[in-house]
C-alpha cells in the first residue's frame, strides 16, 4: 500500500500537467500566412521567425504566400486561402469599413517605412505633395498600404487620390527596373527597393517615412505599421494557434531588438540580397529602429491610422469605426511575458 501511495504522489503532479500541455497545443498546426513583399524590410520579423524556427518551436508548420503586394495578399485572407496575413494595420480599419472583420494581434513595425523617390528632375522642383499633381506613381499594388501612403500625402494638400496616376509596381526588383526604364515618374516603396534605387541614381527621396522625423511629418505621432492579422472567426476557433503565431513573432521581434546588421544579414537567404550585401545592409540600417520591441499595438498608435485614412478613405469616412474591434493586444501581450 506505501508503495502505490509513493506512486501516486509521484505521478499527481504529472497528472496535472498534462491538461495543461495539451490546451497549449495550436488547434490547428499547419498554417498559411499570406504577405504583400516578403523581402521587404517592412515584413522581415517575419522571415526571422521563420528563419530560426520559431513557428516551429511552437508546434506549427506554416507555409508563406509572397504577393506583389499587400492588398493581393488581403484578397487571399477575405477568399480563403490563407489563415494569417502579415501586411498593413491599415487594412483592418478599411474592411471594418467594408463590413468585414479583420483583427490584428501582433505589431512588426512602429514606421511604415514607406519612402516617396521621384526622378531626379522633378525632384528638382518638389516642395509639397501638390507638385505630384498629374504624375504616375509606382506602389506596390493598387490599395496597398504604399497606395494609401501617397493618398495621405495628397489628402495633406487637400487632394483627393485620382489627382496622380497609380501604377503596381511590386515589391522586388521589377519595381527597380520600372522606375529605372523610366516608365513612371515616381515610386513609393519600401527597402531594399527604395535603397537600390537611391544608390543608383535612379531617384530623389522626397518624403521619408523609414525615420521618426518623417514618419511625424507625415503622420503626426505613434503610429501601427505592419502587423500580423487574421479574421475575426479565426481567432475566435484558434486562440491558440493564434497565440503560438505571436509568440514566434514576438520572440523574433526580441531577436531582432538584440542582433548585430551582420548576424540579422546572416540569417536571412541569401536572394534577399543576392550579390550585393553591402547595399542590404544599407537598407537594413535605415529600417531597424522602426520594428516593435513588443508585438503591442497601443490605441493612440491606431487612432492616428484611423486619422490618416479618415482624410482620403471615402468608405472610411463613412464608417462608424469601432478601433476595439481592429486589434486584439492580448496575444503579444502574452508573448512579451513569456520571452522577455
Amino acid at each position: 500500500m506505501n508503495v502505490i501511495i509513493k506512486l501516486f504522489v509521484l505521478l499527481l503532479p504529472v497528472c496535472f500537467c498534462l491538461p495543461v500541455m495539451a490546451q497549449e497545443k495550436p488547434e490547428k498546426s499547419q498554417i498559411t500566412i499570406a504577405v504583400g513583399g516578403k523581402t521587404l524590410f517592412y515584413y522581415l520579423p517575419l522571415t526571422i521567425a521563420e528563419r530560426l524556427g520559431y513557428f516551429k518551436d511552437e508546434g506549427l508548420v506554416v507555409e508563406i504566400v509572397d504577393f506583389p503586394g499587400g492588398a493581393k495578399a488581403l484578397q487571399s485572407l477575405v477568399g480563403g486561402s490563407a489563415d494569417l496575413v502579415s501586411g498593413a494595420f491599415e487594412h483592418t480599419i478599411s474592411m471594418q469599413a467594408k463590413g468585414q472583420a479583420i483583427k490584428a494581434v501582433v505589431l512588426q513595425a512602429r514606421y511604415n517605412s514607406i519612402a516617396l523617390g521621384l526622378k531626379k528632375d522633378i525632384a528638382a522642383r518638389y516642395k509639397s505633395p501638390k507638385d505630384l499633381k498629374g504624375l504616375k506613381i509606382g506602389v506596390t499594388a493598387p490599395g496597398s498600404s504604399t497606395n494609401m501612403f501617397v493618398s495621405a500625402l495628397l489628402a495633406k494638400d487637400g487632394l483627393k487620390p485620382d489627382a496622380v496616376s497609380i501604377i503596381g509596381v511590386g515589391a522586388a526588383s521589377g519595381a527597380v527596373a520600372i522606375m529605372k526604364k523610366g516608365d513612371i515618374d515616381g515610386i513609393a516603396n519600401l527597402d531594399p527597393v527604395i535603397s537600390a534605387l537611391e544608390v543608383g541614381g535612379d531617384i530623389v527621396t522626397v518624403v521619408d517615412a523609414r525615420t521618426e522625423q518623417g514618419m511625424k511629418d507625415v503622420y503626426g505621432g505613434e503610429y501601427a505599421a505592419s502587423c500580423i492579422y487574421t479574421t475575426q472567426d479565426f481567432v475566435a476557433k484558434y486562440p491558440r494557434t493564434t497565440q503560438a503565431v505571436a509568440n514566434a513573432m514576438v520572440r523574433a521581434l526580441r531577436w531582432l531588438q538584440r542582433a548585430t546588421p551582420d548576424q540579422i544579414v546572416q540569417t536571412v537567404p541569401p536572394e534577399y540580397y543576392g550579390n550585393d550585401k553591402g547595399l542590404y545592409k544599407v537598407g537594413l540600417m535605415k529600417n531597424l529602429r522602426g520594428y516593435s520591441s513588443d508585438g503591442i499595438i497601443s490605441l493612440p498608435a491606431a487612432q492616428n491610422v484611423h486619422k490618416v485614412l479618415n482624410s482620403f478613405e471615402p468608405t472610411v469616412q463613412k464608417a462608424s469605426i469601432d478601433l476595439a474591434r481592429t486589434y486584439d493586444g492580448s496575444f503579444a501581450s502574452r508573448a512579451a511575458r513569456k520571452y522577455k
